[in-house]
């Protein structure tokens, strides 16, 4: 599973503006509900349960929330930006400001694992990480993500 089969332009907030990572949670299952025609509460729910597992900060100011829900077909991923950095409670005790949710099916089994490690790679590079903090556009933004992972592929 590539990066290009998991986001598309409308999946990609460039200035998200919120004050909590109990907010980027609500405002990324807002935004991933109403694309999907999914519950917005059984989304949140669902992340703020994985996060009382263990944060999903994973350093380096990014964090990869992700869950499973049963009504979903394909896995899909929405990326935010944050206009400032949140207290994420990441495992390097660093705010985040990068954030990549991550849905798959309840049945996804490996391919939920085999995602999540496409998406931790790529959150972890730094080149591509101060990429995105420096910039501004979504359109641009869907570009590096995109383009990162057709580089990998090869």
């Amino acid at each position: 599973m590539e990066i290009w089969d998991l986001i598309t332009p409308e999946r990609v907030m460039a200035k998200l503006r919120v004050a909590s990572k109990r907010q980027v949670l609500q405002e990324i299952a807002r935004r991933a509900a109403s694309l999907l025609g999914e519950d917005e509460h059984k989304i949140f729910e669902t992340l703020l349960e994985r996060e009382q597992l263990g944060t999903t900060g994973i350093g380096g100011g990014t964090a990869v929330p992700h869950g499973r829900l049963p009504n979903l077909t394909h896995s899909i991923g929405l990326f935010a930006r944050l206009e400032k950095p949140v207290d994420f409670e990441a495992i390097d005790s660093q705010p985040v400001d990068l954030v990549f949710l991550l849905l798959t099916p309840a049945d996804a089994g490996a391919n939920h694992l085999k995602a999540l490690a496409r998406i931790s790679r790529l959150m972890r590079d730094r080149a591509m990480c101060a990429k995105l903090r420096g910039t501004e556009s979504a359109d641009a933004i869907y570009a590096l993500l995109t383009d990162r992972a057709a580089s990998h592929a090869a």
